[in-house]
Formats: C-alpha cells, structure tokens, sequence
C-alpha cells in the first residue's frame, strides 16, 4: 500500500528541486552564450571595437585569426537564420498535425452528473475547461497557449477502459496543473528555441529534461486534491495506452499525461520510494556544445577587430606583406621575436597598423 506521508520523500524532493535549478541555469548559460557572440554586437551597437588597432596579442596574429575565423562567424549568422525557419516549420507541422487529428472527432463539454463532471468537482478543475473527445488516441493531454484546453478521453469515463472516478479525477487534477501553470505555452517556447538552435548539441535534451520536471511537478500538484493510490494506479492503467498507433505523441499536441518513458520514476516517487534522475544530456553531446560555443565566441571576438584597411583582397595584401599566403603560415608570426619592432632585415609578419 503506497504510504499516506512523506512522498515524495523528503531527500528526493530536495535533489528534484537542485536539477531544476540545475536545469533552468544550463538552459540560460546554454542560449546566451550561443546566441551573444553572434547577434550581440548588432543587438547594443557597439560604440568601439576593443580589438582595432591591435594587430598582435603575444605572438598570435589577429589579423590572420581575423581571416580565418570571419567566415566561421558568417556560417553561424546562416545557421541561426536556417534555425528560425526550421522552427516555424517544424511548430507549425506539429500545430497541423494536432488540428488533422483532433478536427474530425466528436467534442463536447462535461454533462451534469456524468463522471468527467463529477472528477471536475472531485478534482477541483473546472468542467469549461475540460473537453471529452470521443476516439481520443491518447489518455489525456492539455493544449493552448493563452486559454490551455484539457482533452480527456471519452473511454476514461464510458467503456470497458474507464478509470474509477478517484482515478479520474486525478487524471484531471494533473492536467489542471498544467493549465495553471501553462506549460504548453512554456514547452512550445522551449522546443521552438531547441528547433531554432539546432546546431548546438544537448539543447534538444535539455528541453526533454524541462518537459519531465514539469510532469513531476504536476504530479505533486495534483496529489495535493486526490491521493496519491489514486494517481499512481492511474498512471499504470494508462501506461498500458498504444499511443504509437496515433502517430501524432502526446508531447506533439502538448503537455500529454503519460510519458512511458517517465511512468517508473513517476510511480516510484509515489511510492515514497527513491527514484533515478535520469537525464537525456550525455557528456558528448556537452562537449561538443562546449567546442561548438568556444568556437562561437572565438568569432565573435575576432569579428570586432577591425583591420586597417577595408576588408577587400588588395587592402588585406597591403596590410599583411603575405601576399596571397594562407592566414594560417603566420598565425603566431611573432612566436620567438623579442620587442614590438623589428628592424627591416628581420623575419617577423611585418604587420603595421596604419590608422
């Protein structure tokens, strides 16, 4: 019998609360520092370029760092342009695919006296913002950004399928949390910045993580106004649900109540037991972020340096004497040179800075 106190137990509760701030932190360290270096200098128009002028900082040369990296920075503009529109499309497709499957089948409100009206009041939801939909392909999700709409199986509540009313109106109780909260809206942002920046490896997980927490969230919300048997059980009976046959996912359409590949950890927290915080983040994929963001800001520091001379073919000839040499053969021209000048006869890139 799963125990009336302490449950979630109370160790638990504090890791869960550190990976959401864990996880809110990485997020906001994750989109600054990708999109900073990249649109902050057209964002606060910079005054001053901290960099021109100086053509060497020790023996690395930023004239010839200049020139390999500005294409790397022009690559990173596209690919954040390419990353808005793969994000309206894919938004978009998601939006389509959730109106084609929910556009022909009957919808109705709750009935007085029927059991989602009756799981409303047990539940504390009100009965307007739920909608019964008859040949639903899964259990029950919330949708809707400003006014979020709860669609509820028909067969939760008539048919063979149909969960006891306390099972219910835990169902409700959950998905309520979530229109409170507005997690559709919340997620919706978050995938589209996941699709937006889809160069940068881990984002797309990170988002998975924030979707889990906030289902976890929403169970703790809903055991508040039914016990905590009730949604454990309704989490088992509904596991059982073949979502796949919809082809559209739960978390597609919005904020879906049964995720398979969270129901352990959810029922186990339930329990009062202890449960894995599992995460869809692998060290891979944050080293490459770490090199993909190294890389970012590289570019966006060189791309305040301004040369002496307008960046075209001959003023770069004239201002780096490797007439058309590659940057990289005097990258660290100065490695072994002693003093700012070196006289005529000397070996040294004979960069200068004419103003």
């Amino acid at each position: 019998m799963i125990p009336d106190a302490d449950a979630p137990a109370p160790a638990l509760r504090i890791r869960e609360q550190r990976r959401r701030r864990l996880l809110l932190l990485a997020l906001a360290t994750a989109l600054l520092a990708s999109l900073t270096p990249i649109v902050g200098k057209h964002l606060v128009g910079l005054a001053h370029q901290p960099l021109t002028g100086i053509d060497h900082i020790g023996a690395l040369c930023l004239v010839a760092l200049h020139l390999i990296v500005a294409p790397v920075h022009e690559g990173l503009h596209l690919l954040v342009g390419a990353g808005v529109v793969y994000a309206i499309a894919d938004r978009a497709h998601a939006w389509w695919r959730a109106r084609r499957v929910l556009a022909p089948l009957p919808q109705q409100p709750p009935m007085p006296g029927d059991p989602f009206a009756l799981a409303c009041e047990t539940a504390g939801v009100p009965s307007r913002h739920v909608c019964i939909v008859d040949g639903l392909p899964v259990p029950a999700f919330t949708a809707g950004w400003l006014r979020p709409v709860i669609y509820v199986a028909r067969a939760l509540g008539d048919g063979p399928a149909a969960l006891p009313r306390e099972q219910l109106a835990a169902v409700l109780a959950h998905e309520g949390s979530h229109r409170t909260r507005r997690d559709p809206l919340r997620l919706f942002a978050l995938r589209a910045l996941s699709k937006a920046l889809f160069w940068l490896p881990g984002l797309s997980a990170l988002t998975d993580d924030v979707a889990d927490e906030a289902e976890i969230r929403a169970d703790d919300a809903a055991i508040r106004v039914v016990d905590r048997l009730s949604l454990a059980s309704a989490l088992v009976a509904l596991g059982r649900w073949d979502t796949a046959r919809s082809g559209v996912p739960a978390m597609t359409m919005g904020v879906g109540f049964v995720r398979p590949d969270l129901l352990d950890r959810r029922v186990r927290r339930l329990a009062g037991a202890d449960a894995v915080l599992g995460s869809r983040l692998s060290r891979g994929s944050v080293a490459s972020a770490a090199c993909l963001v190294a890389l970012a800001w590289t570019s966006g520091l060189v791309d305040v340096h301004g040369l002496a001379h307008p960046a075209t073919a001959s003023a770069v000839e004239a201002h780096c004497h490797h007439l058309h040499g590659s940057p990289w053969g005097h990258l660290f021209c100065r490695a072994g040179v002693a003093g700012p000048v070196l006289p005529a006869t000397g070996t040294d890139c004979p960069h200068r800075f004419h103003p």
